[in-house]
């Protein structure tokens, strides 16, 4: 089939590597206009077999739109009109319920199917330079397909995922996505990037190991998406946040009252949750 990706950045640039890698589906890359950076690195790399503008996506089966989340509802709003009836959208936007609200109905009524999806993977780079056909080898494919998408579409999706090589297709709703990921991915850009600006950050030359990599890694984002990303998600992440404030608060005072067994009772709580987490991703 004819699959069209609309965004040649990290994201975008490496689902068009791994098509090109991997199947044999004709690709078509949607740049910002056909003399952008981005879709001329795209056709040197042999990422993609053409490049088209927005008004030549009827020629596509299924379109991929890897933009920024806001961008994902102005592109789809924007170029309604050129999806062909019958074809598949899908996005690789890190939160759904705000998109698939925003834009599912409007493309269902021109006869297009629209399924929401978040690849789990990633790099602290961007811009299709960085783009790698292996980047979601291994990783988990989110779908968040709503009742009304046919049987055949979901298929067709998860097949195109399996092709690609990603390791795991978790099928949830929207709301349930936005609910976890606001735990498992926000939080901890969140917990990241306030980490780092401790005025100790500046001695850290010679004293830091793997925690110090492991907790700093992912505060090195853009902030624009991460901005859009979590306001999107508003309730779900203060949730967290405040759960983990509450948490951290009793660390405190158990520190500041030098209170030993309940230090000790804290640490050995985190471990057991910790345990408890391996040993159910070893079983899944």
């Amino acid at each position: 089939m004819k699959i069209a990706v609309v965004g040649l950045g990290l994201i975008g640039g490496s689902f068009c590597k791994a098509i090109k890698a991997y199947t044999n589906h004709t690709c078509l890359g949607v740049g910002r206009d056909l003399n952008s950076k981005s879709v001329q690195m795209a056709l040197h790399a042999d990422a993609i077999d053409q490049a088209i503008i927005p008004e030549e996506l009827g020629q596509a089966d299924l379109s991929i739109i890897c933009l920024h989340p806001q961008g994902i509802i102005d592109f789809i709003l924007a170029n309604q009109q050129y999806f062909r009836p019958g074809s598949i959208v899908i996005d690789a936007g890190g939160v759904k319920e705000s998109i698939v609200s925003a834009v599912e109905d409007v493309l269902r009524k021109r006869g297009v199917i629209f399924i929401g999806c978040h690849p789990m993977a990633g790099r602290e780079f961007s811009g299709f330079a960085y783009s790698l056909p292996d980047l979601y080898k291994g990783a988990s494919m989110i779908l968040t397909p709503t009742e009304d998408v046919p049987e055949q579409a979901r298929k067709t999706v998860e097949q195109l995922a399996r092709d690609l090589k990603f390791g795991r297709i978790v099928y949830t709703t929207p709301k349930e996505h936005d609910k976890t990921i606001a735990f498992t991915s926000q939080l901890a850009h969140v917990v990241s990037s306030a980490y780092i600006k401790s005025p100790t950050m500046k001695n850290e030359g010679g004293f830091s190991a793997g925690s110090f990599k492991d907790l700093t890694r992912v505060a090195k984002l853009n902030e624009d998406m991460w901005t859009e990303l979590f306001l999107m998600n508003q309730d779900a992440l203060l949730y967290e946040v405040d759960t983990i404030i509450g948490s951290l608060q009793e660390y405190r005072d158990a520190l500041a009252s030098r209170d030993e067994t309940r230090l000790h009772d804290l640490l050995r709580d985190g471990r057991i949750l910790k345990e408890w987490s391996l040993q159910h991703s070893i079983q899944e």
